[in-house]
């Protein structure tokens, strides 16, 4: 049986309950299509997280891995695409949860300039939507944490050209989350739908070893 590695992070900046947590630890010990679901929660500091996470990738030696992070103000699941080599989050005035603020520095110094994602974007895309679950294909996964732990972890894949399939998917707010007053007007999910969706991603996942040549129609602006 295959073995999927998500991943998630707790609590951070203003997020007091992180999707992504509630998300991997609801899916935690499944088995989807021919899969063991087996969820890590890792830490939100840059670079502690991607040891973390390669940590976790020698033990359960996945085939794929599915990480998962909170993207306050979508509202829909989105699939990420790319991750750049660069950090900035004293852009967003936030800090990791080290406590540390990084603008304009690299991930690896000699590292590409980006990677893809080598999930199947479009099939996980349609078949969550088919679902019922508001799904979209992400063009920018930002400059924090999120992209960070992305572009490590397909860096490792690629440097050690291991056979494991790598993607992030970000979430919006949990409801309670968009009820703080700060947060009011910002869409939501809860984590049945999240659930939901997820499930019917990894489905396509297993199911698509190359990714389908279909167009999926994007509402997204970036």
């Amino acid at each position: 049986m295959d073995t999927i590695l998500i991943t998630g992070f707790g609590a951070y900046a203003n997020t007091p309950t992180n999707p992504a947590e509630k998300l991997a630890l609801a899916l935690d010990g499944e088995e989807i299509a021919g899969a063991k679901i087996v969820s890590r929660i890792v830490s939100g500091a840059y670079f502690r997280c991607i040891e973390e996470t390669v940590a976790a990738m020698e033990e359960l030696k996945p085939s794929a891995v599915l990480m998962l992070g909170e993207y306050g103000g979508r509202s829909m699941i989105t699939l990420e695409r790319l991750a750049q080599n660069l950090n900035d989050c004293a852009r967003y005035d936030v800090t990791d949860t080290a406590g540390v603020t990084l603008q304009g520095e690299l991930t690896v110094p000699d590292g590409p300039v980006g990677y893809y994602a080598t999930v199947p974007l479009r099939a996980m895309t349609q078949a969550m939507r088919d679902a019922g679950v508001p799904t979209d294909i992400s063009d920018s996964a930002a400059t924090f944490c999120c992209n960070h732990l992305m572009y490590g972890v397909l860096h490792h894949i690629a440097e050690n050209k291991l056979p494991i399939r790598a993607g992030w998917v970000h979430l919006p707010h949990l409801p309670e989350v968009a009820a703080m007053i700060q947060n009011l007007g910002a869409p939501s999910m809860s984590v049945d739908t999240l659930v939901k969706g997820m499930r019917a991603g990894i489905e396509a996942l297993q199911a698509n070893q190359e990714d389908q040549n279909i167009n999926i129609i994007s509402k997204m602006l970036i």
